[in-house]
């Protein structure tokens, strides 16, 4: 049986996509520009997005952008991740133990993209929330999962990455963390805050995603910051049996 072609629904999608991928709103035109639909077609679609709650009508200056409905999808998404699911408890008992953050972040390209934060309640905001991007080879949750790539696929990252610095000197920063089971940092992300993180692998011994816990600088001791670093290998090794049944 063929199987249905459907254009309205997938130009819709289309949309959607296109507006996810812009850093502002855009006009009508330029939705049917990019898209190449037609003119009728693309007002209809607009329409009815905004009518179920995807898109907004800016009425000045005109333009169109993600409504509620795609914002709640995409939170829905988040927590409804298998990773996530497995990851959250642990991670917010770690938060509790600390007194700050803890993250869950997976690779995309040579950046790290948040997927999920828990928080201690008078933990400091960070700018780690749920959907942000960041070099992975400029912080702690990064460099523990690249530290489990091959050569390559290294070499890759660095050369998209605008990290300063040879690929010697990053990638004999890679072998110690791979060799120690995690990474840290110190004010290279926020400032007045330091992480620890070690990287959750798949059966095949790759990254998966990474776990990191954040919390001010100088506020734990080296015995302290060992426990969080043990939690938190812990808690991988923990989602790693569980979702890939281990390494």
């Amino acid at each position: 049986m063929a199987t249905p072609h459907v254009p309205a629904a997938r130009n819709a999608l289309r949309i959607l996509s296109l507006l996810s991928q812009s850093d502002a709103p855009l006009s009508a035109a330029r939705i049917q520009r990019e898209l190449e639909l037609p003119r009728s077609s693309t007002y209809h679609l607009l329409r009815e997005l905004e009518r179920c709650g995807f898109v907004v009508h800016l009425a000045n200056p005109g333009t169109y952008g993600l409504g509620p409905a795609a914002y709640e999808m995409a939170a829905a998404y988040t927590t409804q991740q298998p990773l996530v699911r497995l990851a959250a408890k642990d991670l917010e008992a770690i938060a509790a133990h600390i007194g700050g953050s803890t993250h869950l972040s997976r690779m995309a390209g040579s950046e790290i993209v948040y997927v999920h934060e828990a928080r201690a309640p008078k933990a400091v905001s960070l700018v780690t929330e749920v959907g942000v991007r960041l070099p992975a080879l400029s912080t702690a949750s990064g460099r523990a999962m690249v530290a489990h790539l091959p050569d390559t696929e290294v070499k890759a990252v660095f050369s998209t990455s605008g990290e300063h610095g040879t690929f010697r000197a990053v990638r004999a920063r890679l072998k110690l963390v791979r060799e120690r089971g995690w990474d840290e940092e110190r004010e290279e992300v926020s400032r007045g805050q330091e992480s620890v993180a070690v990287a959750v692998l798949d059966h095949l011994g790759r990254p998966a995603a990474a776990l990191a816990a954040t919390f001010a600088v100088g506020s734990r001791d080296e015995e302290q910051r060992a426990e969080v670093i043990r939690r938190l290998s812990t808690a991988a090794g923990r989602v790693s049996e569980r979702f890939f049944g281990g390494v």
